[in-house]
This record gives C-alpha cells, sequence and structure tokens, in this order.
C-alpha cells in the first residue's frame, strides 16, 4: 500500500539514492570464447590441404622441421576431435607420418598426437553426416587397424588405446566441441566399427608382434572389447582364425600374467558370439590342443588363488567344447591321459609327480572342476582309443567311490552333504556311458553289488533329504528319488549290453526279486506318479525285460508276482497316452516285459491268460497310436504259439462290439493306405502286377544290388506290418471269422495271398535285375522264371475275381434284402387297409338297420357251415347256444369285456381293481363266527 500511494517526487529521490550507491565495475580481464569450450572459428579443411602438400610435395619433403610444426599445429586445432568431412585427409596425414616412421623417428610424436584425437566422437556439423560420410568413416576405421604395419611399439600401443576409447567410451573422454559442431553418438561407434574389417586387421596382426609383450596385451585387450557383446566382430575375427592363432599364444612368456587371461577372455566371447563349429574346427589341431594342455596344467598344478582357479576350469571349457568335434587330438598330445590322471587322483592314490602334492580344496571353483573332469570323460568316451586309457588309470573304481548311501556325518575335508550328493549322481550319469564300455573293470569292482545295495538304501527306510540343487538332482529334493533314478539308468545302460556275465551276477545277487518288489509297490500308486516316477518304472521293467530274454529259468522266478504287475500297467486308462508324463513309454515297456518276461514259458503263459492279458492287449492295440502297433502285435503272434490264445482271440469284443479279425483287418487297410498301395474303393486289386508295392517302392524302381543287400521288396517286409498281421490270420484262419463284413473279406483275400505276392514279387525284382546287368539266365532257368511270374499274376487276377464274386454277392443279397423291406412294407399297408375296411364295416353295421341284419344272417350261415354235423340238433331235447332275436353280430357270453374309461375323462390312470381286498374290507366276521359249507 506504501509504495502504490508513494508520490512521484518520492520515487525520483529514491532511484536518485540508488544511482549514488551502485558502485562502478573494474575491467581487469577479457575472457575469449575459446576458454569457456566456445569457438566461433571452425577448422578449416584447407589447413589440412596444406599439410598434406606440405608433406607430399618433393620440393618440401625433407623439410622435416617444418613437418613436425605442422603436424603438431594441426592436432593443437583439432584437439576436440576431427570433422567427418576431413577424415580423407587426416588418415592421408597418418598414412604418410607411418611410411616415413622407419626412416625418420621425429614423426613418431605428432602421430600419436593425432592418433589420441581419433579416440573422441567425430564431429558432424550436421544431422545428414553420419549417413553421408558412413562409408568415409568406415574405411577410416579400417585404416586405423592397418596403421598396425608402424614398427613403434609406442604408436601401435596409441592405436590401441584409442580403438578402445572410441568403442567403448569416447563420449566419456570427449573434450568440449565447438560451437555448430555434435559429436557422434556411442552407437554410431560401434555400427561403423562393426561395419569396418578393423577386427580381422588386428588379428592379423598378432603375427608381427611374436616379441612385443606389451603391444600384444594391448591388441588382445582391443579384441576382447571388440568381442565381448558383437556378434559381428567375432565373425570377422573367426574370418581370420583368431581361435587358433590366440589359443596358439596361450603359453607366450608373460611376467605380469595377463596374456593368459586375455586369451581366455577372447576364445570365451568367440564361443559365446560367434560360430560354435567354426571354434571348434579351429581348436581341433595338435598346436592349440598342446597350448590348452600346458595352460591347464600351468593352472592346476601352479595356481593357488581364487583368480587361478577360475582362469583353470575356463581352460577346461574350452578343452570340453574341442573334446565335443570328431577326430579330436587329445590322445596324440597326451592331454586325454593327464585329464583321466586329474579325474581320479582324489580317489585313486597315484605317484605321478603332477599330483604328488596336488589337493583339491571343498571351495566351489574345485567343485566345478570335478564336475568338469566327470563331463570331459564322457566326451572323450566316443573314441574307442580312450578307453584303454580310461582302463589303465582306473576311471571307474574312482567313480565307484560315490556310489554308496550317503551319510549325514562327513570329515571336515571331505565334500558338503549337498556337494557330495551332486558329485554322486554326476558319477552315476557319467557311468552310464564309460561303464559299458569297460565290462572286466565293472565286474571287478564288483558293480552290480554296488548298485544293488545303493539300490536296496534308496527304498529303505532311513531318513534322508536330498537337496536337488544341479541338473541331475532334479526332483530329488527331501527325497532319494535322483538317487533310485540315476541307480536304475546306470543298471539298465549295464544289462543293454547283452553281457550274459553281467545278467547272471544281477540275478545271483537277487535283482529279480528287488525290482519286482518295488514294481508292485508303485503300482499301488499309479495315480500319483509324475515323469520321474514313469521313467523309473520304464527303467525296471526294460531290465527285467533284459534279464528274462531267452531264459527259462529266469521267466519260472519271474512268476505270478511278475504276471500280476504287468496286468496292472496294462490296465493303464488309455487316455493317459497323452498325458505328457511318458505313460506310452510305460505301456511300450510293459508291452516288451511281456513278450520278453511271460512269453516262452507255458506256466506264465497260462497265467497271463487266465488274467486276460490277451483281452488287455486287444485294447491296448485298439486305442495306442500306429507306432506302439507294431510291437503289441509282435507280442501277440508269439503268444498265438500257445493253443489257448486263439479262444479269447475270437471271444474278445471291442468298441461297437467289433471283433479281432475285423480290428486286424482295419490296422492292414491303415498300413497300406499310408504307403499308398494302389487300391480300389472296396479295398481291390488295381495293379495286377504288382499288387503289394507303395509310393516308395514304386518310385525307388528296381536297382541292381550285392547279394548280400537286401532289395525293396524285401525290406518292405520289416518296414510295415503286414507280415505280422498274415502270420496271425495264419493263426486265426481265414474262413468263419466273427465280425466280418463283405468289405473286411475282400481285404482278407489278399491277406491270404500275401506270401504268395511277396515271393512273385521277389522273383519279378530278380528278372529285373538281370535285364539291368544284361545277364540272360540259362534256359531251364529262364522257364522257370516265367512260370513262377505268370503264375503269380495268375494268382493276383483269381484274388481280384473272387474280390469281384464276393463284391457281386454282397450287392445281390442287398437287392434281396431291398426286396424283403419293401414287402414287410406293403404288408404293413395291407394290414392297416384291412383296418380301415374293417371299420367302415362297423361303422356302416351301426348306422343301417338292414345292413346289421344281412352281417347277423351271414354269420349265422357262416356258424351253420362251419359245423361238421348238424344232426344233434334235430334230437327232442336240443338247447340253442344262442340267444334268440338278438340284433348283434358279436358272440355273447356270460363275461362282457369292457374298455377301460378313457384318461381324458377320469383325468388320471384309475387303481387296479382287487375284488379279493375288497370282500375282506366289505366282510367282517367275529372270531366265534362259524361258517359251515
Amino acid at each position: 500500500m506504501a509504495a502504490a500511494t508513494a508520490t512521484p517526487q518520492t520515487q525520483g529521490m529514491n532511484r536518485a539514492t540508488s544511482i549514488l550507491k551502485t558502485p562502478i565495475p573494474i575491467v581487469s580481464h577479457i575472457i575469449p570464447d575459446e576458454a569457456v569450450g566456445i569457438q566461433k572459428v571452425v577448422p578449416r579443411s584447407s589447413d589440412l590441404g596444406r599439410v598434406v602438400k606440405l608433406l607430399t610435395d618433393p620440393y618440401s619433403e625433407n623439410l622435416i622441421e617444418r613437418h613436425i610444426h605442422a603436424l603438431s599445429k594441426l592436432a593443437h586445432k583439432y584437439q576436440r576431435g576431427f570433422l567427418m568431412r576431413d577424415l580423407v585427409l587426416v588418415f592421408k596425414v597418418l598414412n604418410v607420418c607411418a611410411d616415413r616412421i622407419p626412416i625418420e623417428p621425429s614423426y613418431v610424436e605428432p602421430m600419436c598426437q593425432l592418433l589420441q584425437i581419433c579416440s573422441f566422437p567425430f564431429l558432424k556439423e550436421k544431422t545428414s553426416d553420419e549417413t553421408a560420410y558412413a562409408q568415409i568413416v568406415v574405411e577410416s576405421i579400417s585404416q586405423m587397424g592397418y596403421l598396425m604395419r608402424v614398427p613403434n611399439n609406442k604408436v601401435r600401443v596409441q592405436l590401441c588405446q584409442s580403438l578402445v576409447s572410441f568403442y567403448c567410451d569416447a563420449e566419456k573422454h570427449a573434450k568440449p566441441t565447438l560451437e555448430g559442431l555434435k559429436p557422434s553418438t556411442k552407437e554410431y561407434n560401434i555400427k561403423v566399427v562393426e561395419k569396418s574389417d578393423v577386427a580381422e586387421t588386428l588379428v592379423k596382426s598378432l603375427a608381427l608382434l611374436e616379441s612385443d609383450l606389451e603391444v600384444k596385451l594391448n591388441v588382445l585387450k582391443v579384441l576382447q572389447r571388440f568381442s565381448v557383446n558383437s556378434d559381428s566382430n567375432c565373425d570377422q575375427m573367426l574370418h581370420a582364425e583368431a581361435a587358433y592363432r590366440i589359443c596358439s599364444r596361450l603359453n607366450d612368456p608373460d611376467p605380469s600374467g595377463q596374456l593368459m587371461f586375455r586369451c581366455t577372455e577372447c576364445l570365451w566371447n568367440l564361443v559365446e558370439r560367434g560360430d560354435n563349429q567354426e571354434v571348434k574346427r579351429q581348436l581341433n589341431n595338435l598346436t592349440c590342443l598342446s597350448s590348452l594342455r600346458d595352460a591347464f596344467c600351468q593352472q592346476l598344478t601352479k595356481g593357488y588363488s581364487h583368480y587361478d582357479r577360475q582362469l583353470r576350469n575356463d581352460l577346461l571349457v574350452l578343452a570340453t567344447l574341442v573334446a565335443q568335434s570328431k577326430d579330436t587330438h587329445f590322445i596324440e598330445t597326451g592331454f586325454a591321459k593327464e585329464l583321466v590322471l586329474f579325474t581320479t587322483f582324489s580317489e585313486v592314490k597315484s605317484h605321478n609327480p603332477l599330483v604328488r602334492n596336488l589337493k583339491l580344496e571343498t571351495n566351489h571353483e574345485d567343485f566345478e572342476l570335478k564336475k568338469l573332469l566327470m563331463n570331459i570323460m564322457v566326451l572323450l568316451s566316443s573314441d574307442s582309443a580312450f578307453t584303454p586309457i580310461m582302463s589303465e588309470g582306473r576311471l571307474l573304481l574312482a567313480l565307484f567311490h560315490y556310489i554308496k548311501g550317503n551319510e549325514s556325518q562327513l570329515g571336515p575335508r571331505d565334500w558338503s552333504p549337498a556337494q557330495f550328493e551332486e558329485l554322486q549322481l554326476q558319477a552315476m550319469a557319467t557311468m552310464c556311458t564309460v561303464a559299458p564300455l569297460m565290462i572286466e573293470d565293472y565286474m571287478t569292482c564288483q558293480g552290480n553289488t554296488r548298485l544293488l545295495l545303493l539300490l536296496e538304501w534308496c527304498v529303505g527306510t532311513e531318513d534322508f533329504g536330498g537337496h536337488g540343487n544341479s541338473f541331475h538332482g532334479t526332483g530329488g529334493r527331501g527325497n532319494k528319488r535322483a538317487q533310485m533314478r540315476h541307480c536304475l539308468r546306470l543298471l539298465r545302460s549295464m544289462v543293454s549290453v547283452g553281457e550274459e556275465m553281467i545278467h547272471q551276477d544281477l540275478c545271483d545277487q537277487g535283482a529279480m526279486n528287488l525290482l519286482l518288489n518295488i514294481l508292485s509297490t508303485a503300482c499301488q500308486h499309479m495315480d500319483e506318479d509324475d515323469t520321474i516316477d514313469v521313467e523309473m518304472q520304464c527303467d525296471m521293467l526294460f531290465i527285467v525285460s533284459a534279464l528274462c530274454e531267452g531264459e527259462m529259468h529266469r521267466k519260472e522266478l519271474f512268476g505270478s508276482q511278475g504276471v500280476n504287475i504287468v496286468v496292472q500297467y496294462l490296465q493303464t486308462d488309455p487316455e493317459k497316452l497323452n498325458s505328457g508324463l511318458g505313460h506310452n513309454r510305460l505301456l511300450l515297456a510293459t508291452v516288451d516285459c511281456a513278450w520278453c518276461a511271460i512269453i516262452g514259458s507255458f506256466q506264465t503263459e497260462d497265467l497271463f491268460l487266465e488274467k486276460e492279458g490277451v483281452f488287455l492287449l486287444f485294447d491296448l492295440l485298439e486305442v495306442c497310436p500306429k507306432n506302439m502297433q507294431n510291437v503289441v502285435l509282435g507280442c501277440i503272434l508269439d503268444l498265438c504259439e500257445n493253443p489257448k490264445t486263439m479262444v479269447h482271440i475270437n471271444t474278445w469284443r471291442g468298441k461297437n462290439d467289433r471283433s479281432a479279425p475285423n480290428l486286424l483287418i482295419e490296422i492292414w487297410r491303415t498300413e497300406e493306405s499310408e504307403m499308398g498301395v494302389r487300391r480300389g474303393p472296396d479295398s481291390t486289386i488295381l495293379d495286377i502286377v504288382q499288387p503289394l508295392a507303395g509310393t516308395l517302392q514304386e518310385q525307388q524302381g528296381v536297382i541292381p544290388l550285392p547279394a548280400h543287400c537286401p532289395s525293396q521288396a524285401i525290406v518292405d517286409v520289416s518296414e510295415n506290418m503286414r507280415a505280422k498281421l498274415y502270420a496271425l490270420f495264419c493263426k486265426i484262419g481265414f474262413n468263419d471269422l466273427p465280425g466280418m463284413s463283405t468289405e473286411d473279406y475282400v481285404t482278407l483275400a489278399v491277406i491270404e495271398r500275401y506270401l504268395d505276392f511277396k515271393v512273385g514279387e521277389v522273383w519279378k525284382e530278380i528278372k529285373s535285375e538281370l535285364d539291368q546287368e544284361a545277364i540272360r539266365p540259362t534256359t531251364a532257368d529262364h522257364n522257370a522264371i516265367e512260370t513262377i511270374t505268370r503264375a503269380a499274376d495268375e494268382r493276383a487276377k483269381a484274388v481280384a475275381q473272387t474280390q469281384m464274386d464276393l463284391l457281386d454277392n454282397q450287392q445281390q443279397q442287398d437287392l434281396m434284402d431291398e426286396q424283403e423291406m419293401y414287402a414287410k412294407v406293403r404288408d404293413n399297408h395291407r394290414q392297416r387297409e384291412k383296418a380301415i375296411a374293417n371299420w367302415d364295416e362297423f361303422v356302416a353295421r351301426t348306422s343301417n338297420y338292414h345292413i346289421l341284419k344281412e352281417a347277423k344272417r351271414k354269420q349265422e350261415m357262416s356258424i351253420e357251415a362251419s359245423r361238421i354235423q348238424t344232426r344233434h340238433q334235430k334230437e327232442e331235447k336240443f338247447h340253442h347256444t344262442e340267444v334268440q332275436n338278438l340284433n348283434t353280430t358279436t358272440f355273447c357270453g356270460r363275461s362282457v369285456k369292457v374298455n377301460s374309461t378313457p384318461v381324458e375323462l377320469t383325468g388320471a390312470r384309475l387303481k387296479p381293481f382287487n375284488i379279493h381286498r375288497d370282500m375282506q374290507k366289505a366282510v367282517t366276521l367275529s372270531d366265534s363266527t362259524t361258517i359251515i359249507s
């Protein structure tokens, strides 16, 4: 308010007072724009042109001092970075300096200054410069790589530092830019480096740096930074054989210890971001494997720090990658023998000087080393030459050290319970691959006994909670399932070898009873099974099948308990086949167990038949996928050797009351449809010459083959199920089969002649091969071949004619059935017409009295005519049965039938009338009443 009411005189006095009090500034320094990072004058390209002319002009090319001075001024002028439009002239200057350094070392310092400026982002005057000068920038970066030819360590080191700074953190070290200029972004820098060939050039430059450790380390640092996140740079490096060049330098002398680390990191980046197959190819040679071996042994035996252990494990992973290739050189370099030694030395005592003072701790790195060593044993075991090395190093004995029940109390230097569990599971997984290769070592170590003891521990009542930490421990947290799963896998691998010595030892150790008891328990909880439970049950069934196959005594040991188990598994709900838990494998294992452990022994076969096993097999055959039908058919076919089986097959009925022959013929038709066999709409034969050939057989044709190679017609027998179906019908019969239609008999005509058709097909192939090879058989052989082929064609024609007769008969039968149906329809209409006529006659009688009298007269005449004798009517005493003068045409008697009252009138159905009950209600007699009849 005071300010608002002030007078003009007061305001003027205040303004004058404030002017007198304001101090006068004293200017002592003038600060130019360049001092605060603002420069109004952009460097001109003409300055660079004059420098290039000064360096290259023949009249001034020897003025070295002027050259140095000009280059220094140029570096000062462009200290904030080079413009994109000037890069061509800049790298002309750098190339001139690079060519003169071997003659005049004075150019080293100015060239380093220019290279240091190249570490800053390139400057752009307009946003479009990044696109307009993109190719120039890419070529300039490539030129930086070519400058590695300069034989001066200082220049090379500065070049490497500039490349790292430009690629990784150019914006961080950049100086304030000129007014009107913008630096290129980090993404743009990375993009142009990837498009250039600087990475490939740096890899090739390693050949020039054999003795320059400092430069070599800087080059490896650049390659490490380039390859850490860039697929393009990794591909360029691999194109220059980077994996081979870097790995071969692993063991070069290096007091700092950085060389091996840099090389390993570069190799790791190539594996992660580059082409793995190309890395394997470049590392799979004697030079690289020898370098890996020496580096790994050095780190393992002489490295004690955490860093040394990590580097050691990284080297072993690279060796594992090489071991995945074919035709490796681990054995030639001696690396394989040393790996076996390092795998077993902590469990098996060795006097080798490499491991005399070597001990593994319980830290994480040594634990990972142990697992990596087991893993590489699996990869190397694919080479048969590696098996004697494993046997000599007693690998199985070392792995069996972990095949025992887990103990809760361990020593201070032992693995922790979680670590021991992981090693135990990995040891069993390793033995699944290597143990079948060393049967003698396995039996020497009493492998079956150790595994069965572990299996008993798994199903025992001892309290144990698994940790389930590793990949192999899936589903094993808080239980023993992981141990049991891998133990059964190992047993399955051993019995799969087919060595009778192992089978007999397992049976002597009581493996059969143990497995059957476990399966009996598992059958009672099938609804609670998951993927792991189903897998273990499959393994147990497979082991039992392998033990019982071809051994009558073991099939008797299988006995009723085993038959009950198989029957329970065959009763599995078919809907579980698509559950994704592996029930399809479980059913396959069950059928295989029935095939191997039941069929072949009359005792177990009879028990199986009593339990309706044939019905269960046909039920499974009806609903199972096609890839399971072949196994089920084979099992049923072998079971048909028992004569009691035929009754069960003929009795079986499936869905919609279908019979077994009908199901088998349907499978035959489906099989031929998938094969592309030419059949008519009613399954008739269309191709008389090749009645069984499918599309594949026709396309391949007849190819001359050696005598030991089966022809296509022979291979066809084992590639589909038609041979099994034919053999089954040979057991069942071809006549008087239940549940068969005409179409089924048409197909059955082909099945009945399957063997004849196949024999004719083979002879036709023989004839065709002889013609293709221009071989003329003898006259007798030629006549025999012609006779056989002609007979095969006539047989096919006869079958085709039989099929047509069956179809004609069916057509005639259909016509007769149709006529019978029409006759029934006509009879129905005739009865309906008669009922209408009777009703009309009844209405007429009740409506017209004369018609009623005429009807009565005709009725009486009919009655008289129906009597045989009429003399008794003339007797003196004759009683007429009919009522006289009754004008009705109905026969009268003592009882009259009255139709019930319609429901429409009563509203509901009346209760039934019981005369005896009503009489008892109406008549009440006292106890003293006497009724005299």
